[in-house]
């Protein structure tokens, strides 16, 4: 069933985004060489609570952390560890905020230190990719527009969009209905109705857009061992396009 959440709920989502948007501009000056996915994870359960918020994913289906921390080629749902970042590394950080009830998700991906080109460039195109998608949010289109959008601009690019992992309806639980694929066709695919919640997440690979997991159960890696990148932000339906509850250009 897909809720449409009410303004109160909204405001509660977007203070929940606020918070998490803050955090992701706090782990941006923290990437560098020499640093441990673990040691971020620490940083981001303590910086919530200084909010009075909490990780949601923590616990979620016996997931152990704050974070999902996914290097290279982990394209999500990576475990934080105790080894360190290295020159030329991409890591994609993720997180589920609980500010009051209210839920936001958003995932970035960080260059660390000096990336080779191919990686800058999966990096630009994963983040435009995002913004593409998010452009077709709004009351009338249909889930199918975004993934085309999403899909084209990749591939067009030279890279390829994860298939296996999608984005997804959120409030009241991490993961609610409908599911947001980021490859489809034009005019298929459920209608949005203003009030909905979804999250846009595209997973963009150097290579195959295939994965396999790991023997932790949870981290999904590239097929190929080629590198994956993601970006991810929490977005209503409204009648006048998209409103980003996650945006970071205004976050301190």
């Amino acid at each position: 069933m897909i809720i449409c959440k009410s303004k109160k709920e909204i405001e509660r989502m977007h203070e929940a985004g606020k918070i998490l948007a803050s955090c992701h501009k706090k782990i941006e000056r923290m990437i560098k060489p020499g640093i441990s996915t673990a040691q971020i994870d620490k940083f981001v359960e303590e910086y919530l609570a200084k909010w009075g918020a909490t990780p949601e994913q923590k616990g979620y289906q016996g997931y152990p952390y704050a974070i999902c921390a996914s290097v290279n080629d982990e394209i999500c749902h990576g475990f934080p560890s105790s080894k360190s970042l290295k020159d030329g590394d991409i890591v994609t950080v993720d997180m589920v905020v609980n500010f009051q009830g209210g839920l936001a998700d958003s995932a970035w991906s960080y260059a660390v230190g000096s990336v080779t080109k191919e990686s800058q460039r999966l990096l630009e195109v994963t983040k435009e990719s995002l913004y593409r998608g998010i452009e077709q949010v709004k009351a009338g289109t249909r889930l199918g527009d975004i993934g085309h959008a999403i899909q084209t601009y990749v591939e067009n690019e030279g890279f390829s969009v994860v298939r296996d992992f999608t984005g997804h309806g959120i409030g009241r639980s991490i993961h609610e209905e409908p599911a947001v694929l980021h490859y489809g066709k034009p005019g298929t695919g459920l209608k949005l109705r203003e009030g909905m919640v979804i999250t846009v997440e595209p997973m963009v690979n150097v290579g195959s857009w295939k994965c396999k997991i790991d023997a932790n159960g949870w981290t999904a890696r590239t097929i190929d061992g080629k590198r994956s990148a993601q970006y991810e932000h929490t977005v209503v339906v409204t009648a006048n396009g998209p409103f980003i509850l996650t945006e970071q250009d205004n976050a301190q």
